[in-house]
């Protein structure tokens, strides 16, 4: 598959899992559906919204309000069947891993592509990959992921760092893509 027709079907997917993690963490506060949607929705927009503001450029769910659909669509799947999950911790780890990687790669891409500058598209690929569950976690009254003993914010600078290093080298943009969600 090229890069371009990739890079939408996986900010697409990134987005559902990111809602599923939000709707998940709703699920442990015992939330309503309404919960669910805002938490869902503030964990897969989050971090693309504060990148897309930090460079200028239209906010990616407003222009593209597909993204507010599928958001919608993961939080009420998960509304109605979380209680069919067990062990629902590990699946939000799961959703919530998926998500960073493919969110660290995709905010790194679209920061190299404004800026041209190396260092701010990792940045903006770590900020794209964590802000949203840092948002999530705040909102559901627990201490952020990135603050405690996990390698969340590591692995995202890993991975964006990854795809921007394989990008400027001139890799094919496939493989540094998937390399880059893979790290």
């Amino acid at each position: 598959m090229e890069p371009l027709t990739i890079v939408p079907l996986l900010d697409i997917a990134g987005v559902f899992v990111f809602a599923v993690s939000g709707a998940l963490a709703a699920a442990r506060k015992r939330m309503d559906i309404f919960g669910f949607t805002v938490i869902a929705l503030l964990t897969a927009v989050g971090g693309g919204t504060i990148r897309d503001l930090l460079v200028g450029q239209p906010i990616f769910w407003i222009i593209g309000p597909i993204y507010v659909w599928v958001a919608l669509a993961a939080a009420i799947l998960t509304f109605f069947f979380v209680r069919f999950i067990h062990r629902s911790e590990r699946w939000l780890s799961w959703f919530d891993a998926i998500g960073l990687g493919v969110f660290c790669v995709l905010g790194a891409a679209k920061g190299y592509e404004v800026t041209g500058a190396p260092l701010i598209s990792v940045m903006m690929g770590v900020i794209s990959a964590v802000a949203g569950g840092m948002m999530r976690d705040v909102v559901c009254n627990e201490i952020p992921l990135i603050f405690h003993g996990e390698i969340y914010a590591t692995a995202a600078f890993a991975g964006s760092a990854c795809y921007i290093g394989l990008h400027v080298m001139n890799i094919p943009e496939s493989l540094a893509i998937w390399l880059g969600i893979i790290v």
